[in-house]
């Protein structure tokens, strides 16, 4: 199964880059917010405990008044009006500015970091930012990071599909020549090793469809009459053997070699009760999923088996 292999991590490469840079642009998101986060709470802690300080200063400040109003009642025993108010305003200005000076120094707050948290309150403002929000956000941050460390400890994968099966002739999954008819190698496979992993992935990935998809080459099939369309139904039901159909055209044969193989899977214990449907791409689909450009010939590549599994898009209906 080489070239199963390598159509398998192609599909996953493909998906894997493509969800890869969703992934990246999300985390991108996430550490701006992160760090936008950072800064206005940072901000906030500063801006608090900023009012904290000018609630203590102001508790000091009526403990100064009040020791004011009682040196001014002394003052006025023993100085000239004239005198008493100087004094007044130079005893304010002094107790004050030691007393600020005493609580910043004790919150380790500078002078100049005074003038950066204005600085930074003002562009805050400016870019639309409401400081009243920032618990909000940070609520959002946290539910954010909640999700990410649940997914991680989970082993969570997002946005997995399951894997494509194909069933190559070059890989000896083969049929009689011209016919529909499996040879005993590949239906002894088909009952062993693809079936298990088929009935894996449907438990795995939740599904319950099962698309056969029979692949043909471009050489022609040599006969002017064709019974497919008298056979083909009996053959479905399993009331007739498939080498009873005799298709006209590779179309016919690509859906002859997919019934072939949905009637082996559907007798199949492990996939009992799974929706399994034949379908023909004849010869018009080259391997990875590319239109042919009509290169006729033998070529024992193109003609396989795919198996593609997925969920029922709707519900069933009588």
């Amino acid at each position: 199964m080489s070239s199963a292999k390598l159509e398998h991590k192609g599909y996953n490469r493909g998906l894997i880059l493509g969800l890869t840079m969703a992934e990246s642009m999300i985390l991108l998101v996430f550490c701006l917010l992160l760090v936008a986060a950072a800064i206005i709470l940072a901000e906030r802690e500063k801006r608090q405990a900023a009012e904290v300080q000018v609630a203590e200063l102001r508790e000091q400040l009526a403990d100064i008044r009040r020791d004011r109003d009682d040196l001014g009642r002394r003052l006025a025993l023993v100085a000239n009006p004239s005198d008493r108010a100087a004094v007044e305003e130079e005893w304010r200005e002094l107790v004050s500015a030691r007393e600020a000076r005493l609580q910043m120094d004790k919150q380790g707050i500078a002078v100049e970091e005074l003038a950066d948290l204005a600085n930074a309150r003002e562009l805050l403002r400016a870019g639309g930012y409401d400081l009243e929000s920032v618990d909000k956000l940070m609520e959002r941050l946290a539910e954010l990071q909640q999700q990410l460390q649940a997914r991680a400890e989970s082993g969570e994968q997002p946005h997995q599909w399951p894997p494509i099966i194909s069933l190559s002739d070059a890989d000896d999954y083969s049929f009689e020549i011209g016919s529909a008819e499996l040879t005993p190698s590949f239906e002894q496979s088909l009952r062993g090793d693809i079936t298990r992993t088929i009935a894996e992935s449907l438990d795995e990935y939740n599904v319950d469809i099962v698309e056969v998809i029979g692949h043909t080459d471009e050489q022609r099939i040599a006969r002017k009459e064709s019974n497919f369309d008298q056979t083909v139904l009996d053959v479905l039901a399993r009331r007739t053997a498939v080498d009873t159909i005799v298709p006209g055209d590779n179309a016919g044969l690509g859906l002859a070699r997919a019934i072939a193989v949905a009637n082996v899977l559907r007798s199949e214990p492990a996939l009992s009760g799974m929706t399994v449907l034949p379908l023909s791409a004849g010869q018009l689909i080259m391997p990875g999923d590319r239109l042919t450009t009509g290169k006729a010939g033998d070529m024992r590549e193109r003609r396989r088996i795919e198996i593609r599994i997925r969920r029922r898009d709707t519900p069933d209906t009588p």
